[in-house]
């Protein structure tokens, strides 16, 4: 690996795609009846206090759970400890941790150089004060130090957040509404985002709900890693006021669920300068996981807008942020000293000084211990392992990763793909598919719970995360786990509709 950088190979998406296809052709592969009641038991006599505290959280919280990646089959977990590679439950039971929060932990959990520093902060100065922490300008020029297209970053409370603000300077600058996003990438839940979710080609039919349709209304949703169908788009915008913006997850839809091209980023960024848009790259995973360069430094591309997230405040709370272009980032200060309009952003809790300076302090460390590259070489070796055991059960499983984002595919769940240039050519097919859908998404919540009841946690039972805490030896102990999960798969007979 040159250049600090997690991924010693990049996979060719079109051969991804080809197995993906293979695979979702093919009937479902889970775990035996056999097998599954077993895990079932496992949760109701190893995990009895984990399922007493949420089933009570469920009188108080909606679903038991505050966060999304919480929503656990049979039910949550309730974690009290994380160190390193490793969670701890309130029942006492040990997981190998493949889920990092998310992928902000490239560290690991609770690294304590990390803490120590966050603790003296917290001695001294408390976790917010709402002036300005010196934090704040360490995290900035930091981040230039590594990423120079990002000449400015404001610091904001979720990716989220920091989308809703990029969007609103994009259209600031170009005086367009129209904004590009990819089929199936995730770019936060505001309402103009929450469009073509998970599956490419569901434009607002699948998670839009309680959404006035207004809303998406400038959002147009393209196929993932298809060029030709991005112009169109562009070429079509250009008669409806112009584009804004396209937007995408650099290494593809759903931290790269959906891979692209190497040089297919560097096709979206003269496309963007040829039909005058702005480039955002949403970074929230990418930035400080793939290297210190982020996925702009890897492809070599000059986007913009970047988007942060996750590793930004290193596992700490109020991750998030954009920067760029000193020419475009700026319209958030606009009016202050300058002669353009401002692009109105806040949040009372952004910046403060525990995120900025753990932020800082995270990133410092990053680039101390090489975490980027030794988090992609231990994706590299599970990624073998997990090859050879697919190979060796016979199974249909589609394994491949860029760097420390591993991916498991067993059920092909998210692989489907809808995308049109016409509502119809979209809607109709998705709707005759959304049964065989829903009965892999279940048929993947089985393997999750499979793989949680052997000490693995996973991203929905698709997705893992390593980290520098990831020796040859956790990664060769989690891979005994997955083969006592692989032996018992079979093609599954059992009734998926839920």
């Amino acid at each position: 690996m040159s250049n600090g950088y997690a991924i010693s190979k990049w996979q060719d998406a079109k051969e991804i795609y080809a197995k993906l296809a293979k695979l979702t052709s093919q009937p479902i592969y889970s775990i035996t009846d056999e097998e599954l009641k077993r895990v079932l038991d496992h949760f109701e006599t190893k995990c009895a206090k984990s399922k007493e505290i949420t089933t009570e959280a469920k009188k108080y919280i909606p679903g038991g759970v505050q966060h999304n990646l919480a929503f656990n089959f049979p039910f949550p977990i309730c974690v009290t400890k994380a160190e390193g590679a490793y969670l701890y439950d309130i029942d006492g039971n040990e997981y190998i941790d493949f889920l990092q929060a998310g992928g902000p932990t490239i560290l690991g959990s609770n690294y304590a150089p990390v803490r120590e520093k966050v603790m003296e902060l917290l001695n001294t100065c408390g976790p917010v004060t709402g002036l300005f922490h010196e934090g704040e300008l360490l995290l900035a020029k930091e981040i230039n130090k590594h990423m120079p297209n990002v000449e400015m970053f404001r610091m904001l409370g979720s990716g989220t957040e920091s989308v809703m603000a990029a969007i609103r300077v994009a259209r600031n600058a170009t005086k367009a509404k129209r904004i590009i996003k990819v089929g199936g990438a995730y770019h936060g839940w505001s309402d103009q985002m929450v469009y073509g979710l998970k599956i490419p080609g569901s434009r607002s039919f699948l998670e839009s709900h309680g959404i006035p349709g207004g809303a998406y209304s400038t959002t147009d949703e393209v196929r993932p890693n298809d060029l030709h169908m991005l112009e169109k788009m562009l070429k079509l915008n250009k008669m409806r006021g112009g584009t804004a913006a396209v937007i995408v997850e650099p290494v593809g839809p759903e931290s790269g669920t959906r891979p692209v091209d190497k040089d297919y980023n560097k096709g979206v960024r003269e496309l963007c300068n040829k039909y005058g848009c702005l480039f955002i790259f949403d970074e929230v995973v990418t930035g400080f996981r793939i290297g210190l360069g982020g996925a702009q430094g890897y492809f070599d591309v000059v986007p913009d807008l970047t988007i942060f997230g996750k590793v930004v405040a290193g596992g700490y709370p109020s991750a998030g942020g954009v920067g760029g272009k000193k020419e475009f980032v700026s319209g958030m200060a606009a009016g202050v000293g300058t002669m353009m309009k401002r692009a109105y952003v806040g949040g009372t809790l952004a910046a403060n000084p525990l995120s900025s300076y753990a932020g800082y302090c995270a990133i410092q460390e990053i680039e101390k211990t090489d975490a980027c590259v030794k988090a992609g070489l231990a994706g590299d070796r599970l990624t073998a392992g997990l090859q050879q055991l697919v190979d060796k059960y016979s199974l249909p499983y589609v394994v491949y990763n860029q760097g420390s984002i591993v991916h498991l595919e067993c059920t092909g769940a998210m692989s489907f793909d809808f995308s049109s240039m016409n509502l119809l050519g979209s809607v109709i097919p998705m709707l005759k598919a959304k049964p065989e859908m829903l009965r892999r998404k279940v048929a993947m919540e089985e393997m999750g719970a499979a793989y949680m009841a052997n000490g693995i946690v996973t991203l929905a039972g698709s997705r893992l995360y390593t980290s520098l805490a990831d020796t040859d030896e956790i990664i060769d102990e989690a891979l005994n786990r997955f083969e006592n999960v692989f032996k018992n798969v079979k093609i599954c007979t059992r009734n998926l509709d839920k």
